[in-house]
């Protein structure tokens, strides 16, 4: 048979076929419409509605991490909230009560500086304006931020209760940080003492690791020669140790010089005759008869770096050999010992187990006053602190060496001509000193300037110190807690009541970490962390509300007093903490001339580290009390991997030094957002990405799928190409929504079929796949494992769904429905049957993700219905594998279908097969579609191996007939059905009926 031949008369049979149609357009238009959804939303206050629909079940407490109310919502928060949401959905749509309170941090030196910012553009002085007009500029930029991000957020879809967001700048929140702060001080957890912290002199204050962060930089290093006036070893003394430093403006701070116990020492001689001439303004040459001490690893190091002012060593030039532990009664003098008074101190050597040969000279000097280790150490041997640097980085201006002068952190103070190098080399003790060290050196994240470690008294939680307020558990409850199971009577034993570093490492362990890698990272941080510095000198905080004793130094510690100042905080707010109130806050028993009335404001990770205790236990949020009265922990904190030594471990360090536990059961954690090459995104290079202009030109579902696509917990990256990519995902998922829409047009429960184990074997294969994508999808929303459940549902719709299920069964869909059979075959009527299975599961599990198009989804479909964001999880048990009754979703009135799922393992794997060889018949058909020597699949007719057996290949493959024989394909010479264009053998011209057509049109 050929094409020529046609049936006579040929009739158009183009009005008998079923054709899809939905108002669903095809083009999203995502910015013009989401706005609108998004107004629908608030109008009917879903919000309100979701919480009623889930009031009274198992809750899931997400506490929120307040981020800084500190200019326009940038892509690592739209990150953050997305995965936050998507949280909140998740747990809602699996029938939870899962509130979401969004919160704001409001205090703190990111807002200060701001303000300090606009009073420098107006050439105003911060210290010149009463402080609380000063707070109340800083409270009304931080509560404008709020509205504006509030605004942002929203528009982002990101649901919860944006009326009422809780902001530590409340008055009810500062009372409640200061009544945390007040049970530290009632416990005898609280003391001021002198350490070196980290300190910006440029914002005047002390700073929080997570205020800090490292930069790559060039610094000037210098060799300096203390010469030795003093040691039991007789060669010492009149040679010079040499130190080594990349911090010049620490030598006019100098006590000590550090050794090795353990370090090799080697005294060297100059070559006699050997010193050269050096330029003016070189550093002083080494000459005939000096002696320096080095440690011997570092010898060779130390000669590059001086060669310029000396020939070398010749091996013969090592006088002696020192072990480290000899130097013990050494004693040098400063290079500038001549300027008297302090300078003209011993300068002792000290056993420091600190000291390597990693670089250097394995001799370090020591300034009590700028190191951790330097403090300690000279603490230990009666050396204290001079507080020779003020807070704006100068030299006070009594200090005998460069006094007033400064900064300390200016490159030009420090630098090889500066005044410190000048002034060593004029008094011979400069013997190295170039601007070329290259190395990480910590910079305050907010002015982005250098900061300092520097001495100043301040107020600390002490790590180490036992809290005896903590009642101890016994062996098996911790047993218990920690990893299950009965409590045996041999471990009812009390365990030591414990250190705040041993609860928080304890409460570490309880608590579970997303990714897993989380728990070694904070527990590291912990484990090896200094006492918790709380102070700050600043004004915008919240206070640190002692009174301390004038004669005694001790803090007063009176519930009275205590109740009267929280009292007023809550009425007031932190401007109620001043000398004016002082004597009504002391009452009757106390004299405020006898108190200093501290002025330090708390660090605002103490601040943030509270809000556990006034966003989930003071009522004020109904929705986040335990409904059991059980525990006030948190199911779950998300943010970035960087606040693992942030708000993750300030919030575990609060909880427990008041309460002994976490406030959280779990952690997730995410990485960075990136731009497409992997560089972090900054302002400097251009390359910042804004999540405002995104949704403008994409939409808001977009930034979503492509939050919620990436492997957030690791660094991820953002781009034009990046987001071509997701906008192309996504119109795939849309275009599957549009065509069950399409499919499902006019479907009634008449047509339902309803015994699962009637249909066809193609339809309980769908079925068992949705089934397992189910059980999929739950997995990963109980692993937080969001990437896998966007990938998943993206690949179902893509792969199981357009490019086989509905490829295969549109001719069903088109031709199976005639006069003869107005339900439409029986075929069919599973099929359309089994979309509506899939359009209420679909809906569902895209719902969290893509939440504005998943609402234009189900309204298009049932527009009365109410929010898609009200419904619940499909109820499937296992599906195929697990026979079920009334497993089916539900249906528009409601109700669940009652269906009966049936199948086994056995139809999975035969339908991977036959998909397998469909595979392989498209790919040897496709040669002939190029050569045109086929139109399309339908005019080939195959023959393979495995042809033969209960399955309709001609279907599956859609194509002509399919034989048993050896592997082949050609054109068929059947003639083409002029209804459903299948071309088969009993069609008898083209044009003609094949006899499903004219069964279905039997009427005409």
């Amino acid at each position: 048979m050929t094409d020529s031949t046609s049936a006579p008369d040929q009739r158009d049979y183009r009005d008998t076929v079923f054709l899809p149609k939905t108002d669903f357009p095809m083009k999203a238009g995502l910015p013009q419409k989401e706005p609108l959804i998004l107004a629908k939303w608030l109008e009917s206050n879903l919000e309100a509605q979701i919480r009623e629909a889930r009031r009274g079940r198992d809750q899931f407490i997400l506490h929120d991490g307040p981020p800084y109310a500190n200019g326009d919502m940038h892509i690592g928060h739209a990150l953050n909230h997305i995965l936050k949401d998507m949280v909140v959905r998740t747990q809602t749509l699996k029938g939870k009560d899962a509130p979401y309170v969004p919160g704001w941090d409001c205090h703190g030196l990111p807002i200060e500086w701001k303000v300090e910012e606009q009073y420098r553009k107006k050439k105003l002085n911060k210290d010149e304006v009463p402080v609380e007009e000063f707070r109340a500029e800083c409270r009304a930029y931080a509560q404008h931020w709020v509205d504006t991000q509030r605004e942002q957020l929203k528009r982002l879809g990101i649901g919860g209760d944006w009326d009422h967001p809780y902001l530590t700048m409340d008055y009810e929140a500062e009372a409640t940080i200061v009544r945390e702060l007040l049970k530290f001080a009632a416990n005898d957890m609280l003391y001021r003492g002198a350490k070196p912290v980290m300190w910006s002199p440029v914002e005047k204050t002390a700073l929080a690791e997570a205020e800090v962060e490292y930069e790559d930089i060039v610094s000037t290093q210098i060799d300096v020669a203390f010469e030795i006036v003093e040691s039991p070893i007789a060669e010492l003394v009149g040679a010079h140790a040499v130190i080594w430093t990349t911090t010049p403006w620490t030598i006019p701070v100098n006590q000590a010089l550090a050794y090795g116990p353990e370090v090799e020492y080697v005294l060297v001689a100059t070559a006699r005759g050997q010193a050269k001439m050096l330029n003016p303004g070189d550093p002083m040459p080494l000459v005939e008869d000096l002696k320096y001490l080095v440690a011997a690893p570092l010898l060779d190091e130390f000669h590059k770096r001086t060669k310029h002012s000396m020939h070398g060593f010749a091996p013969g030039d090592v006088v002696k050999t020192i072990k480290g532990s000899d130097l013990a009664g050494t004693i040098a003098r400063h290079p500038m010992h001549a300027l008297g008074g302090f300078f003209a101190r011993p300068r002792p050597f000290l056993a420091g187990d600190f000291v390597t040969t990693d670089s250097g000279t394995g001799l370090v000097h020591m300034s009590p006053d700028h190191g951790e280790d330097d403090f300690d150490l000279c603490k230990a041997n009666g050396l204290d602190p001079v507080f020779a640097v003020e807070g704006d980085g100068k030299y006070r201006e009594d200090w005998g060496w460069l006094g007033g002068q400064g900064s300390v952190i200016n490159p030009k103070f420090n630098a090889p001509d500066g005044p410190i190098c000048s002034d060593l080399r004029e008094a011979g003790a400069l013997l190295a000193a170039s601007a070329d060290y290259k190395h990480s050196y910590p910079h305050s994240w907010r002015s982005k300037a250098k900061i300092i470690f520097r001495c100043t008294p301040q107020w600390f939680v002490p790590m180490d110190k036992v809290m005896t307020h903590i009642e101890p558990k016994t062996r098996g409850e911790r047993r218990w807690e920690g990893e299950g199971g009965a409590i045996n009577p041999a471990e009812e034993g009390l365990c030591d009541a414990p250190t705040l570093r041993q609860a928080a490492m304890q409460a570490i362990d309880d608590t579970r970490f997303v990714p897993a890698k989380g728990r070694n990272r904070i527990g590291s941080m912990v484990e090896g962390r200094p006492d918790w510095v709380l102070s700050r000198q600043r004004a915008w905080g919240v206070p640190i509300t002692l009174f301390v004793d004038r004669k005694t130094g001790q803090y007063l510690n009176d519930p009275l007093v205590n109740d009267r100042i929280v009292a007023a905080v809550k009425e007031a707010g932190v401007d109620a903490w001043s000398d004016a109130r002082a004597q009504e806050y002391l009452g009757d028993s106390y004299n405020a001339a006898d108190y200093e009335r501290i002025t330090d404001i708390l660090d605002v990770w103490f601040d943030s580290g509270c809000t556990h205790a006034f966003v989930l236990e003071s009522g004020r949020w109904p929705a986040l009390v335990r409904h059991d009265g059980g525990t006030h922990s948190a199911d779950l904190y998300l943010e970035g991997s960087d606040q693992h030594r942030g708000w993750f471990q300030s919030s575990l360090l609060e909880s427990c030094g008041t309460r002994g536990q976490a406030p959280y059961k779990a952690v997730l954690t995410h990485g960075f957002t990136m731009d497409a090459k992997g560089f972090k995104m900054s302002k400097s290079l251009g390359n910042t990405i804004s999540p405002i202009d995104l949704m403008r030109d994409y939409g808001a579902d977009i930034l979503r799928l492509w939050a919620l696509s990436v492997d957030f917990t690791e660094d991820h990256r953002i781009g034009k190409e990046i987001l071509a990519g997701v906008a192309d995902q996504y119109r795939k998922l849309r275009n599957t929504f549009r065509y069950l829409l399409g499919a499902l047009d006019g479907f009634t429960e008449e047509e339902r079929i309803t015994d699962v184990a009637a249909m066809p074997e193609l339809e309980r294969y769908m079925l068992s796949l949705l089934a397992d994508l189910d059980a999929k999808l739950r997995q990963a929303v109980d692993d937080f494992d969001y990437n896998a459940y966007t990938r998943l549902l993206a690949d179902f719709c893509n792969e199981d769904l357009s490019a086989f299920y509905f490829d295969i069964r549109k001719d069903v869909l088109y031709c199976d429905l005639g006069p003869a059979a107005p339900l439409g075959t029986d075929t069919r009527r599973a099929y359309r049957s089994v979309l509506d299975v899939l359009f209420h599961a679909l809906v569902r599990y895209a719902a969290p993700v893509l939440v504005f198009t998943s609402e234009e989804v189900w309204g298009t479909r049932y527009p009365d219905a109410g929010s898609v964001h009200l419904l619940e999880w499909p109820d499937f048990a296992a599906l195929l594998r697990h026979p079920c009754e009334g497993g089916g979703p539900a249906s528009n009135d409601g109700e669940k279908l009652d269906s009966r799922l049936r199948g086994n393992d056995e139809l999975i794997e035969k339908w991977a097969q036959i998909r397998g060889t469909r595979a392989l018949v498209t790919e040897r058909i496709e040669p002939l579609r190029r050569e045109k020597t086929i139109r399309s699949s339908l005019e080939a007719e195959v023959w393979l191996p495995n042809g033969a057996g209960d399955v309709d290949y001609e279907e599956i493959f859609i194509t002509s007939t399919v034989h048993q024989g050896d592997w082949d394909v050609k054109r068929t010479e059947n003639h083409k059905c002029g209804r459903c264009w299948r071309h088969l053998p009993e069609v008898t011209a083209d044009g003609a009926l094949c006899n499903r057509c004219e069964t279905v049109l039997d009427a005409q």
